[in-house]
């Protein structure tokens, strides 16, 4: 299962280090709907490698506002705290494996 990212709990979960894979979505966003199991099978496929979940951005303005999200789904691949990789709209899940794995 993905992990549930928040504005107040980014910092110290996202920003921890290591590769880190951020799904930002909203529950009205149709391609979110699409990608979201994406992301939880990856979650599952990466555990103890990298540390991936879901940011709402409705319910998480602030860590949005900082990344510039604009247009959901966007998924970054931060890196000991920096974005190295951006995918916006829907992607397939080899792809994002493949970003994933470029930056493990």
């Amino acid at each position: 299962m993905a992990l549930e990212f928040t504005d107040n709990n980014f910092q110290e979960t996202a920003l921890a280090g290591g590769v880190t894979v951020v799904d930002f979505w909203a529950e009205w966003c149709g391609p979110c709907r699409l990608i979201g199991p994406i992301i939880d099978d990856l979650a599952a496929a990466y555990d103890g490698k990298a540390q991936i979940g879901k940011l709402n951005v409705d319910e998480n303005p602030e860590v949005s506002l900082k990344y510039g999200i604009r247009s959901i789904p966007t998924i970054l691949i931060l890196k000991d705290g920096e974005v190295v990789d951006k995918q916006v709209g829907v992607t397939s899940k080899a792809a994002l494996e493949a970003k994933i794995t470029s930056h493990l």
